[in-house]
């Protein structure tokens, strides 16, 4: 999977495996030597692979290797079957139209919103509005089905949207969802702390900087990696305090999800990629671990409840964030 991640030094490697098979296969032996040893054959074995091509990051495959496999166009599959399913095995009733809906609402977003490098309609937007969705059905199991799936369209979505897209998203939610209006929430307890952890930072509780706390804690609920973007001087890092502070003061009332949380700051372009994820050091073949390998092994030996957050603040680019692809990913 995402072969054409692997460096290309190491792909003629593979290259030279794979003919090795290939020429054993062609031979009709039952066994063959394969790196040194000798192993069994299974004249039905093959070798698929996936891959992007022209991506950042991403190596192009040496014409050696490319001779091997034979290339195989993908389409689009249907999302809204996809949906439908989907939200059946979450407990949905008739969940054949706001499926459609979802994929609709997708499908305008596509078309009239401005085009940013964070926005994405694609499979994974629609199957984070499934998870959302699932997980509004079984808080509220009675509810009707089509305004939680309106609910899960807005939780995910109006977090990433700029404001005067915000406007036209709003309007393509009422155009498909027409005399639904998305209940106002209570945060009760958690927008207290927020208000009151604001103050201590010395911030104004404002709405929008409250409604992005809020969102925050929306989107930490269904994802398990998120990014925060915006200008430098846009809040990012205080978003991300005083949600933590406010979940560790909500700790003490023992509120579902509400727990402590511990925040794990670094910046991933003040040092190597060596430095950031491990190294191997060819001369005496000792691997040294990085700093975030050392962190993500610290917070997952824990054995308390609490919520730990690392955070990466710095800029992003293709070339650190691309290892991080596989640990992020649905």
């Amino acid at each position: 999977d995402e072969f054409n991640r692997i460096n290309v030094e190491v792909l003629s490697v593979v290259a030279q495996q794979i003919i090795s098979i290939q020429k054993a296969v062609k031979a009709g032996v039952t066994r063959f030597v394969f790196e040194g040893s000798d192993i069994a054959l299974d004249p039905a074995n093959a070798v698929f692979i996936t891959m992007n091509p022209g991506y950042a990051g991403r190596a192009e495959l040496p014409d050696n290797l490319k001779a091997l496999f034979r290339p195989m166009a993908m389409m689009v599959p249907d999302y809204a079957l996809i949906a439908e399913i989907s939200l059946f095995s979450f407990g949905f009733g008739d969940p054949r139209p706001a499926s459609k809906k979802m994929v609709g609402t997708f499908t305008l977003s596509s078309e009239q919103l401005s085009a940013q490098d964070h926005y994405d309609f694609g499979m994974r937007a629609v199957k984070s509005v499934i998870n959302a969705a699932g997980l509004l059905k079984r808080a509220m199991p009675d509810d009707d089905e089509t305004l939680l799936v309106m609910r899960a369209l807005l939780d995910v979505n109006r977090p990433k949207f700029l404001k005067d897209d915000l406007l036209l998203f709003q309007g393509i939610i009422s155009d498909l969802f027409p005399g639904s209006t998305d209940p106002v929430r209570d945060y009760g307890k958690l927008m207290e702390m927020i208000e009151e952890k604001s103050r201590t930072n010395n911030l104004q509780p404002v709405a929008a900087f409250t409604s992005k706390c809020i969102q925050l804690y929306e989107t930490t609920t269904v994802r398990h990696g998120l990014m925060l973007v915006g200008p430098t001087g846009g809040g990012k890092t205080l978003v991300n305090k005083v949600l933590a502070e406010a979940q560790c003061a909500c700790n003490e009332f023992n509120l579902p999800g509400l727990v402590t949380t511990k925040r794990v700051i670094m910046n991933p372009k003040a040092i190597t990629m060596g430095q950031l994820y491990g190294s191997f050091d060819e001369n005496t073949h000792e691997w040294t671990d990085g700093i975030l390998s050392t962190i993500v092994r610290m917070c997952s030996n824990e054995t308390n409840e609490d919520k730990k957050w690392i955070i990466c603040d710095g800029p992003v680019d293709a070339i650190w964030i691309e290892s991080m692809n596989t640990v992020l990913d649905d």
